[in-house]
């Protein structure tokens, strides 16, 4: 399939980059591809969502499903516009989501939702932790590079520096709940965006 002469220089790159990624699983395309439309994703689903937890949680997320289904996209149009589409439609049914959670809480008043975090992160824990354990270094340091400090930091220290949770606390001089719910999350991001790229090598 060749280039659409109608493209921008830009998304003429972008197309290039997304060739190697389906046609070779170059995991440097990936990567490139992140690294061009991070920042401007973000920014446009912190303006959408209002806070920067969600927008940055989201970001992760809206290239897992693009890198995921990134053998479906075609050259009618720029990548960007395509990866901006997965985005905001990502956004709008967390958003929707969100809403449901809120109204299911106000007429659920007894449930403990630190109880139903801990149970959900002991359920998942073990396969997360075991496939990411697994992946190649220069793939997981390709991929953790471009998450949020905060979520890279957590990595880094879990998988790279193999420390404990209460180890991770002292350094952080964070509490121990915390830090397990803010792991959670950015492992399961991670997990994603890992076995979305796995399966193209």
């Amino acid at each position: 399939m060749e280039v659409n002469p109608k493209l921008t220089e830009k998304a003429q790159r972008d197309y290039r980059l997304v060739k190697q990624a389906v046609e070779q699983g170059c995991q440097k395309a990936f990567a490139q591809l992140m690294d061009y439309y991070k920042d401007t994703i973000y920014f446009m689903l912190l303006k959408m969502t209002g806070s920067s937890i969600d927008a940055e949680d989201l970001t992760i997320e809206a290239f897992g499903k693009a890198f995921k289904k990134i053998d479906q996209y075609t050259p009618d149009y720029a990548f960007s516009t395509w990866l901006f589409k997965i985005a905001s439609n990502n956004c709008i049914d967390h958003i929707r989501r969100k809403k449901k959670n809120v109204l299911a809480r106000e007429h659920n008043e007894d449930i403990d939702d630190q109880d139903s975090n801990r149970e959900i992160t002991d359920q998942q824990i073990n396969p997360e932790e075991k496939f990411i354990k697994d992946q190649k270094v220069e793939l997981m340091r390709e991929v953790v590079e471009k998450l949020k400090p905060r979520y890279r930091q957590l990595i880094e220290l879990r998988y790279f520096h193999e420390l404990s949770y209460e180890e991770i606390c002292a350094e952080l001089e964070l509490p121990l709940g915390t830090v397990k719910a803010q792991l959670f999350r950015a492992r399961y991001l991670l997990y994603n965006i890992l076995k979305n790229s796995s399966e193209r090598m």
